[in-house]
């Protein structure tokens, strides 16, 4: 395998870098030994990119892929290197130059698409005689499209997932696909003191989790509702967030959440990412004896699990070869590449998700298959079913920007911690939004 080039430079060096390197917006690709080059930037190289890279060439021998990564395998991002990937990119992608197709992890994709930076791959994705569409993920696709139009197709993803003691809920009339975080409330309040009555221990709805982060988490759940990405406008001094910031103190002062730590039997619900197929029993079983996979409490948003894609890509608008990037997307698609081991996350192929579960199932049944704990797992079979639906139709995605979460994280805790007012709060992080995405 080629070398690759680790750009440990910044700011003009990496630019330098990326033009020299990638065909730009000339007017003929860039070459060696008669393959057409198709340059890759990634953050982050990985062994998934060089196994990849390696079976895409040799699908394709008349195409050179060259991945062009920022840090190596085994190196460490920084703050400030995230930041200088980001500048660095942008500076690029406006000058007509860069890479032909970029991992976009870090990138503010909703911007580069609203400047026309990235290529809409939907003719490409309708068109392609070699995808099985029948057998995609279209629930996460159709999820990540912007503005009617795919932009970025990631090689796998990960799911946010609400779980609940399934043998304390049984005590609740629980309608998990329309409650809010006041229903939640006042269902655990009610969990809570039932239990306490009983003689047992008192439990909490979520414990661990700081008033902060449990914000943080919200606004990622319904992120559409308060940054209008598109129109680069935020709304944190909406009556909206200000409710939403009150509700979760009132959650803490009713002794409901708790920023302390607890015993997992002394908590009745636990939100988590669920990365595998085996995840869908590692997990639960690990937290309640008869978990519940729920959906989030939620307002004006879906509360079917979040979609996180994991290395999603784009093609550079001004590409002179997008005939050849999106053979590069579409082998991602393929189930030789959706089948590498070092690839993270549930597959964009069901088929062979589903074959997972299956595999899960027969094991469960053999009673063959143990938790990371050691202990056989029982799992019913009509929980395998409802892992699959729930897998099948997750869409609650929003392209995000992570300075916006890490803004609200900043200042958020001084409402929380009693100095300031959910209104002087709501009104700095607005102003600090504002500022950040008119920049």
């Amino acid at each position: 395998m080629k070398m690759r080039k680790s750009w440990l430079g910044m700011g003009l060096a990496f630019t330098t870098l990326m033009t020299a390197c990638s065909p730009g917006n000339s007017a003929e690709a860039l070459s060696t030994g008669g393959k057409t080059v198709v340059t890759l930037s990634v953050q982050q190289d990985s062994e998934f990119y060089r196994a990849v890279e390696q079976k895409f060439e040799q699908a394709y021998p008349e195409i050179d892929l060259q991945v062009q990564a920022y840090k190596g395998i085994g190196e460490t991002m920084k703050g400030p290197d995230y930041e200088n990937y980001q500048k660095s990119a942008s500076t690029a992608l406006l000058s007509g130059k860069g890479a032909d197709i970029y991992e976009t992890s870090s990138l503010p994709v909703s911007e580069y698409v609203n400047k026309q930076l990235f290529l809409n791959m939907e003719d490409y994705l309708k068109q392609s005689q070699t995808l099985k569409r029948d057998d995609l993920a279209m629930n996460v696709l159709n999820a990540l499209k912007l503005d009617g139009g795919t932009y970025i197709i990631p090689s796998g993803y990960y799911l946010r997932a609400f779980l609940g003691d399934g043998d304390v809920l049984k005590q609740a009339d629980v309608d998990d696909k329309s409650w809010t975080w006041q229903d939640f409330n006042e269902i655990a309040k009610s969990l809570i003191e039932a239990g306490q009555k009983a003689g047992s221990s008192h439990r909490y709805a979520l414990p661990n989790n700081p008033p902060d982060l449990l914000l943080q988490e919200m606004v990622f759940d319904s992120y559409n509702q308060f940054v209008d990405a598109a129109a680069r406008k935020a709304k944190f001094d909406s009556p909206a967030f200000i409710y939403m910031m009150r509700q979760i103190q009132e959650m803490y002062d009713d002794n409901v959440m708790t920023s302390k730590p607890a015993e997992v039997e002394n908590q009745l619900f636990y939100s988590t990412v669920i990365q595998t197929p085996a995840d869908f029993i590692n997990i639960p079983y690990t937290y309640f004896a008869n978990p519940k996979l729920l959906y989030k409490p939620h307002s004006g948003n879906s509360g079917a699990m979040r979609i996180i894609p994991i290395s999603a890509f784009a093609i550079q608008a001004k590409s002179p070869v997008t005939d050849q990037a999106w053979r590069f997307i579409e082998f991602l698609l393929s189930e030789e590449a959706q089948s590498i081991q070092s690839r993270e996350g549930f597959s964009l192929l069901q088929s062979l998700n589903h074959k997972q579960l299956g595999e899960l199932q027969q094991q469960v049944k053999s009673g063959t298959y143990k938790l990371p704990s050691g202990k056989l797992a029982s799992v019913p079979d009509g929980q395998f079913k409802e892992f699959q639906e729930m897998m099948d139709t997750a869409d609650n995605f929003a392209m995000m920007d992570v300075k916006i979460i890490n803004i609200i994280g900043e200042e958020a805790g001084a409402f929380f911690s009693g100095q300031k007012t959910a209104e002087e709060v709501a009104k700095l992080i607005q102003n600090k939004a504002t500022t950040y995405l008119n920049e």
